[in-house]
């Protein structure tokens, strides 16, 4: 459990796990510019409307990226109004195209996150996740205060959700 060495399972939407496998990024990016040259905030802002706010890659995730396919002439940049914008090349949408499986199998991957249609469903996650979230910024604000009494009541609690949990997502 918590404790005892509580398994980290990487559920793709934990702060902590990755959203993509390596390497997926270049071709989800690649296929949003091929859609519309953007710039790296313009990317980052379709990705998060694409998963309708349950996943937002940070600027350290998208800019690498954007540089890696530039390198690889899959884009070409241009600064307009202050900002670098993205467009696709020949070579890109040739390569897009020849990788058009290992694409589709992305989004089979994430099928029901990428452009999902069930907008209630992924409501009710973002409220859980945000309730989540709600529990660890109360979390670190008593571990400021270290209190090894009121540690010791939330690892008991902690313990007992995470066994209820196991229980709903268990259930056949």
């Amino acid at each position: 459990m918590f404790g005892s060495g509580f398994e980290h399972h990487g559920h793709p939407f934990e702060r902590n796990s990755r959203m993509f496998k390596k390497g997926d990024m270049k071709y989800v990016i690649l296929d949003l510019v091929k859609d519309k040259p953007s710039h790296g905030y313009e990317i980052t802002q379709a990705l998060e409307d694409r998963f309708h706010g349950l996943y937002s890659p940070s600027a350290g995730s998208v800019y690498p990226v954007l540089q890696l396919l530039e390198d690889m002439e899959y884009v070409t940049s241009n600064v307009m109004d202050g900002k670098k914008v993205y467009t696709i090349t020949e070579k890109g949408r040739k390569f897009l195209e020849d990788q058009k499986e290992t694409t589709e199998k992305i989004k089979g991957r994430l099928d029901g996150w990428w452009g999902g249609d069930n907008l209630e469903y992924i409501k009710e996650v973002r409220a859980v996740m945000s309730g989540w979230n709600d529990i660890r910024f109360q979390f670190r604000e008593m571990l400021m205060h270290k209190d090894a009494t009121k540690l010791a009541k939330i690892k008991e609690i902690l313990n007992k959700a995470h066994d209820d949990i196991k229980a709903v997502i268990d259930e056949k």
